[in-house]
């Protein structure tokens, strides 16, 4: 499995000790201790370990060994010794660096703004850790929140700027709760939120201000990028600013793409990204609820990018799909997984699969293991979609599950997972 970057990471301090909310998760792979420095070894060789952060014990007492995110896409995970790309919340900053950490020249910094004014809580008040999007750095909510920052005014967001070569500086704030997942995010200094990154080759583009990022879909856009696609025509229901609709235009060949997504500013990011990309004769933007799309009998492959769960989107999912050759859904879902029993082999399950047979793709990614929990739930929706198919046009409908991928863990024991699921009539012969 390949990966790329999706964003420059600020470094972290140390994240445990002194920061509150460290919001910028580091890519890992996991493997049981036994086979950890093995493991290490292979990435060193290749130049791949991460020194900024050190080994942490994750959920199920594997290792992880922390990876660099820049260098994702170079990433073949070896056959020899079982992992899995994880995604850690809390990293711990290696000894090496903390004594060269960045963060260190933005302390020195502001201590020689405030002379004689530094304090333990000032030192508290400074972010370990911050997200960089070319020129602008998004600071973590709880961060310069002290009164003291406040009547620095422009002066202090200019000596972060410095500090950390940057042009523009911003603060999170919480995603706002209108069922569009706006981040609350305040411009301290620059004109305008508006950044873009460079992933796979791909130019994405968006407002922090106005849009969120979400770098935790780096595998799957990496898969989605690889797909047999070329001459499809391909509804993506919930496109966002493009996470899986530019792949699918630029690497994996779809001829035509419609595109829905009712958040207007994320369809305003959207319309630059297919511009930025030269794909913009190749997509239809459709702004509005993807359940009131009024296409039918259209797609050869429908993506449904949205969780906790896609089921909303399951009968226009159906409903768009070619009704005389059917297509591929790729149907995203958070599934609940408790910590045992142990990983299912897809080589071990046999006969087990008859109605619905599940494939290994022969990659050595997490995909290639289908969890008990996991199984049945690919299972269930697969005779969930018959049933809908069937109810729809009026006749039979197969439906086979091609290949389930976890693209991350969204919450202790909870994986966000990806299923393709094939759908093809049964006509009367």
């Amino acid at each position: 499995m390949a990966a790329a970057a999706l964003s420059e990471s600020a470094p972290a301090g140390n994240a445990r000790m002194e920061a509150k909310d460290i919001p910028i998760p580091v890519p890992a792979l996991a493997t049981e201790r036994r086979l950890a420095q093995r493991l290490r070894e292979r990435l060193e060789e290749e130049q791949l370990l991460d020194g900024r952060y050190r080994l942490q014990q994750v959920p199920g007492g594997h290792m992880a060994l922390p990876v660099l995110e820049e260098k994702l896409s170079q990433l073949c995970l070896p056959p020899e010794v079982p992992c899995e790309l994880v995604w850690i919340q809390d990293p711990v900053p290696s000894r090496a660096f903390r004594r060269r950490a960045p963060a260190q020249k933005l302390r020195d910094e502001l201590r020689r703004l405030l002379g004689g004014c530094w304090s333990e809580e000032l030192e508290r008040d400074v972010p370990h850790a911050w997200q960089r999007h070319g020129d602008l750095v998004l600071l973590s909510e709880d961060s310069f929140r002290a009164a003291l920052w406040e009547r620095l005014g422009p002066a202090l967001w200019e000596a972060v700027a410095s500090a950390l070569g940057a042009r523009r500086v911003a603060r999170r704030g919480r995603v706002l709760p209108d069922g569009e997942r706006t981040p609350s995010v305040t411009l301290l200094l620059g004109q305008d939120g508006w950044v873009e990154h460079v992933d796979n080759g791909i130019r994405y583009t968006f407002d922090v201000t106005k849009c969120m990022f979400s770098p935790g879909n780096i595998t799957e856009k990496l898969r989605v990028a690889s797909l047999p696609c070329s001459g499809e025509v391909l509804v993506d229901l919930y496109a966002g600013i493009g996470y899986f609709t530019l792949p699918f235009l630029v690497h994996a060949g779809a001829a035509f793409v419609h595109a829905c997504e009712w958040n207007v500013h994320a369809v305003e990011a959207l319309r630059r990204a297919l511009v930025l990309n030269g794909v913009q004769d190749r997509c239809r933007v459709h702004h509005g609820d993807s359940r009131q799309l009024e296409l039918r009998d259209t797609a050869d492959r429908v993506n449904l990018g949205l969780i906790p769960s896609s089921e909303g989107g399951w009968p226009v999912a159906c409903r768009v799909l070619k009704k005389d050759t059917g297509g591929i859904l790729h149907i995203h879902h958070n599934v609940e997984t408790p910590p045992a029993p142990p990983p299912v082999l897809l080589a071990e399950q046999g006969s087990q699969e008859a109605q619905h047979p599940m494939e290994d793709t022969g990659k050595g990614t997490v995909g290639a293991r289908v969890r008990a929990e996991w199984k049945r739930w690919a299972e269930a929706t697969a005779t969930r979609i018959q049933g809908l198919l069937a109810e729809l046009h009026g006749w039979p409908w197969r439906t086979s599950i091609l290949h389930v991928e976890a693209v991350k863990s969204y919450a202790p024991h909870v994986h966000h997972l990806v299923l393709d699921l094939e759908c093809r009539p049964v006509l009367p012969t």
